[in-house]
């Protein structure tokens, strides 16, 4: 081994490190011809084999004795290898901490100062070592990129205190102790090697204008994220203006655009979403924002638009670009956070977005197909290629099924609906308790029953609007009494199971439950209506508006009913009731309904409530 060479003169302790500095040229020369090849695998086994030189290399360096003619080339090599390694890894592993420890430990064994090792951490290493640096002039390049990667380190692992002390030591006369880390970053001037210095993969300036980029978008996007809006500009224009890789540079634009669509300023936004799309082929982030934007600015046409192309975008499956053997922007930062505002999820995501909006918009027949695709993919057994979206704001999988008959019935297709339904049944209704009296330990014992419950009594509501599609009213009637008996046996909430899931909390609110026993029994009295058995329609009328006493809806069908059963002071009386309501200040409601029952109250409103209005006025002032 090189480092069991006797050192018996000065001239082959200068030959050695000739050789090794040498040695470590190659390597890097070796990396760079790997970063250049077109060929994967000979990209990948040049790059390790690379990497195993710099290992066998700096154990050679680490066999002397720590001296100052040393430790700048020991030094390079550790971050040479620190670079290849993370690199490769793709990310930071607690190991390349030991190297940037046993660096720092080689640099004051030079000064007689070991009772310095971490005492106070790794940054009470880095705080001796740097004490130490002004009588090494010699070292300050290599522990200032040493400082970059160890820079690096605590910012993917968010130790930002630990970074911020580093960096104003590091800074000191230009920062004058800041804590603005963009700006401590900005002032770093890490000095130039020399032109005899060993070759590096990657300098200590390069590293720190991709810690200033991948910080300035960190920072930007938790900024968005949290509201500070202006900050969140800055720091997003900071690092478009930064070495900014094309990829990035899409997200980058992307945070800019959602940035300045909260602020009010759409066109500005729409020109940074077109320039996302032109710097590359990820495409995903800039179209999901671009249908945010044009929902906002209420062009549903270029809405829907925009989640037909972001499906399509997510279908391609794409060749990731072959990365370079440095630390590049990327690796800095986080993995996708689903809370993201960048975060477009997946295909089957984005194809329930779509499928929703066109629910939502009145394009009843494209909701249908869409919903139907999400549904075969699920059925089908391609499981992998399914995942429902997250919720909130994403259904969970009966809500999707619940969502997919409701669309089909919008758009005329009552049979299909009823297959969809049947099949939602079939998946759930065994899980209901077939006796009462067991209801409660049923409850007690299982967490799928309460939310089951509400699953099964929307199924049986929507069954009971498609056999009205149908034709089949008795068979209609039938349904909304089944649904109506399933609410009516359950409660509001089961405190007893605590607080209820994201996904759950849709379907098991009290509001929700609410409206849905309200929506059966409209629908139950229409249907009576219907028959002309107008006391059995008042019946679910008063009913429900008793359930419901906030449902204008309820109350303008049991003024009707009252008007036709010729009861005209009762009638009288819930008008003034009615009238009053609307003259009162309406609350702002902060729940929402889950869509498919959003759906169902569209269908029972009155069609004539306007007309109705204008009578029992006119009748009032004569």
């Amino acid at each position: 081994m090189a480092h069991q060479t006797p050192l018996g003169s000065s001239a082959s302790h200068v030959s050695c490190l000739d050789l090794w500095r040498e040695k470590n040229d190659q390597l890097v020369r070796q990396a760079k011809v790997a970063q250049d090849s077109s060929l994967p695998m000979r990209r990948q086994q040049l790059a390790q084999d690379a990497l195993e030189g710099l290992r066998g290399l700096l154990c050679s360096l680490r066999g002397l004795p720590a001296t100052v003619s040393v430790l700048p080339l020991e030094l390079t090599v550790i971050c040479n290898f620190i670079t290849l390694r993370a690199n490769l890894a793709q990310g930071f592993t607690e190991d390349l901490a030991q190297d940037i420890q046993q660096g720092l430990e080689r640099v004051l064994e030079t000064q007689g100062q070991l009772e310095a090792r971490l005492e106070h951490g790794l940054w009470g290493l880095w705080d001796s070592t740097l004490r130490v640096s002004s009588l090494l002039p010699e070292l300050l390049p290599a522990l200032h990129h040493l400082a970059g990667l160890q820079a690096a380190l605590w910012l993917t692992t968010n130790r930002l205190g630990d970074l911020t002390l580093l960096l104003q030591t590091l800074t000191v006369s230009q920062s004058r102790a800041s804590e603005d880390m963009l700006l401590l970053l900005k002032t770093w001037r890490p000095p130039a090697e020399e032109s005899d210095a060993p070759l590096t993969l990657q300098d200590a300036r390069g590293l720190r204008d991709v810690l200033l980029t991948a910080f300035a978008y960190r920072q930007g996007l938790q900024e968005l994220i949290t509201g500070s809006l202006p900050k969140a500009l800055s720091s997003l224009h900071e690092a478009a203006s930064g070495l900014c890789p094309r990829s990035l540079l899409v997200q980058v634009y992307t945070a800019l655009g959602t940035c300045l669509r909260k602020m009010g300023s759409p066109q500005r936004a729409l020109l940074y979403l077109v320039a996302a799309l032109k710097e590359g082929s990820t495409w995903g982030p800039p179209l999901l924002e671009a249908s945010r934007l044009y929902q906002q600015l209420g062009n549903i046409a270029a809405e829907i638009e925009s989640l037909e192309l972001l499906v399509e975008a997510l279908s391609i499956t794409r060749i990731p670009e072959a990365r370079q053997l440095l630390i590049e922007v990327e690796l800095l930062l986080p993995q996708p956070d689903p809370a993201s505002p960048l975060h477009c999820g997946t295909q089957s995501q984005a194809k329930y977005l779509l499928a929703s909006r066109c629910l939502q918009t009145g394009r009843a027949a494209d909701a249908a197909e869409h919903y139907l695709d999400l549904l075969a993919l699920l059925l089908d057994g391609s499981e992998p290629k399914f995942s429902p979206p997250p919720c909130p704001p994403g259904p969970c999988v009966p809500e999707l099924f619940l969502e997919a008959a409701a669309a089909l019935i919008q758009a005329g297709r009552a049979q299909d609906a009823l297959t969809v339904c049947e099949e939602l049944l079939s998946r759930t209704s065994f899980l209901l308790p077939k006796r009462p009296r067991l209801w409660e330990d049923a409850r007690r014992r299982t967490k799928e029953s309460p939310h089951c419950s509400h699953w099964v009594s929307a199924t049986h509501l929507l069954q009971g609007q498609a056999w009205v599609q149908l034709g089949a009213q008795k068979e209609a009637i039938s349904e909304y009494s089944r649904c109506l008996e399933l609410l009516f046996r359950a409660t509001p909430k089961d405190k007893e199971q605590g607080p209820a899931s994201s996904c759950e909390q849709g379907c098991t609110s009290d509001m929700a439950l609410q409206q849905l026993q309200t929506a059966a029994l409209i629908s139950r009295g229409l249907e009576w209506v219907a028959l002309g058995q107008d006391t059995k329609a008042l019946q679910d009328f008063l009913l429900s508006v008793q359930m419901c006493p906030g449902n204008q809806d309820a109350s303008y069908h049991l003024l009707q009913t009252l008007r036709r059963l010729d009861r005209r002071d009762e009638a009288t009386a819930l008008w003034r009731r009615l009238e009053a309501q609307t003259e009162l200040p309406q609350e702002n409601t902060a729940w929402s309904l889950p869509l498919y029952l959003e759906t169902c109250l569209g269908w029972i409103r009155p069609p004539d409530r306007e007309t109705l209005c204008e009578e029992f006025q006119t009748s009032g002032d004569s």
